[in-house]
């Protein structure tokens, strides 16, 4: 008798909630249904308009995309060099630049690179599920922090402490700030400390930055953009992606700034995993980094801005309990409160909200297998006029009687 095919263990990994959701909102819209969707993480506005121009010029006098270096073509690992002296003040060498296949490609990079499998890393609960699914796939131990309001849902040195004790030894920390789903961030002071006990732990730094650009700072903040890991420590990761504040999220492309003795493992990984980022994205995302394109980017982190006020001034018709402080990314990360009563979890009342008013928002659960049955995160990357519509459905549906 033939052996049974198996499947892997460690490929076991739960699949996102929001993209059953999203499928269901295609399902929905097939059908007729008028669907607002306030789930998915993607600005609506797209690549800023030079970044298109470079591609269609790129593709229009039919330039040959061949295979680019590993780690991408040096013009654009210049520029996102030039883009942290223009925003942080650092002189990064563009050679421990890493241009990826979106942050996601950094993620698997960053983590088979610094880790073995059996180490532990530690990353904050409720946070972006992707983390711990690829750590665990790659045998890698996942200590998760329970970062609730009383840390503006960031991890702290004592946490971190306390999970040494607990569990052992960690040989890392992933931090995200503006994170997903709840949008906070952590202060100069703060990821300092972080970085501080990282270095006296022998824990390497993952930072992912994605968010940053996407902030909404007080008058006179001294990091209006948000706090780049590598002002503090240069022994850490530093992630990052085109997708969200220049609305790049088809195109692809990521990039790393990688610590000197990880470069070269990186570099020779990078070309066995993908042999390159799309060549023409790399090409168009030069201009990216152009005055005109910053402006459109600003322009739409306004917009975001503008949205984000909607909300949080609305958030006493929704009944909606203990928001996390959405200092940056364009997410509101919040308790149920008295919406809960009708449903089993979070998960239960998505699914009714979509089917019966037709608003599509994501359940806790996806980020907080613990707490999130009593959360949900909405997004208000889709624009001031589907959130506000999102809004009104929502305080509809959830009328004592609806």
């Amino acid at each position: 008798m033939n052996r049974p095919l198996t499947v892997a263990a460690r490929a076991q990994v739960p699949p996102f909630a929001v993209m059953d959701i999203l499928a269901r909102v295609a399902e929905l819209r097939e059908a007729g249904r008028n669907v607002v969707s306030l789930c998915a993480g993607e600005p609506g506005g797209g690549a800023p308009s030079g970044v298109s121009a470079a591609a269609a010029a790129i593709h229009g006098a039919g330039t040959p995309l061949t295979y680019t270096p590993a780690l991408g073509i040096s013009e654009l690992r210049d520029a996102i060099a030039g883009h942290y002296r223009r925003w942080y003040g650092l002189d990064i060498p563009a050679r421990n630049v890493a241009v990826t296949t979106g942050s996601s490609g950094a993620f698997l990079l960053a983590f088979l690179s610094a880790f073995n499998a059996g180490d532990r890393v530690a990353l904050a609960r409720p946070g972006y599920p992707a983390y711990k699914n690829i750590l665990r796939a790659l045998g890698i131990e996942v200590v998760e922090l329970d970062c609730g309001p009383d840390t503006r849902f960031q991890p702290t040195p004592a946490q971190l402490d306390a999970a040494v004790r607990d569990h052992g030894p960690l040989s890392g920390l992933v931090l995200a700030s503006p994170a997903n789903p709840t949008g906070t961030m952590v202060s100069r002071e703060e990821l300092a400390a972080l970085a501080a006990w990282c270095a006296g732990n022998a824990a390497r730094l993952i930072s992912d930055e994605i968010y940053h650009g996407i902030t909404y700072p007080a008058a006179g903040d001294p990091d209006p953009r948000g706090v780049c890991a590598w002002e503090m420590d240069r022994c850490g990761v530093v992630i990052s992606s085109f997708s969200k504040y220049w609305g790049m999220t088809g195109w692809r492309l990521g990039w790393a700034l990688v610590p000197d003795d990880l470069i070269g493992t990186v570099d020779a990984l990078a070309g066995n995993v993908a042999l390159c980022p799309p060549a023409p994205a790399q090409m168009a995302a030069v201009a990216a980094f152009s005055p005109e394109s910053y402006a459109e980017a600003d322009a739409a982190v306004a917009e975001f801005a503008r949205t984000r006020a909607f909300v949080l001034a609305n958030l006493g018709r929704l009944g909606w309990a203990g928001a996390a402080p959405a200092d940056g990314a364009f997410y509101l990360y919040a308790g149920l409160g008295a919406a809960m009563d009708r449903f089993a979890d979070s998960a239960a009342y998505c699914s009714a909200l979509l089917e019966a008013a037709g608003v599509a928002v994501v359940p806790g659960l996806d980020f907080d297998t613990v707490g999130g049955g009593r959360t949900v995160r909405l997004s208000f990357a889709a624009g001031y006029d589907a959130v506000r519509e999102g809004v009104e459905r929502i305080a509809a549906f959830q009328r004592p009687g609806a």
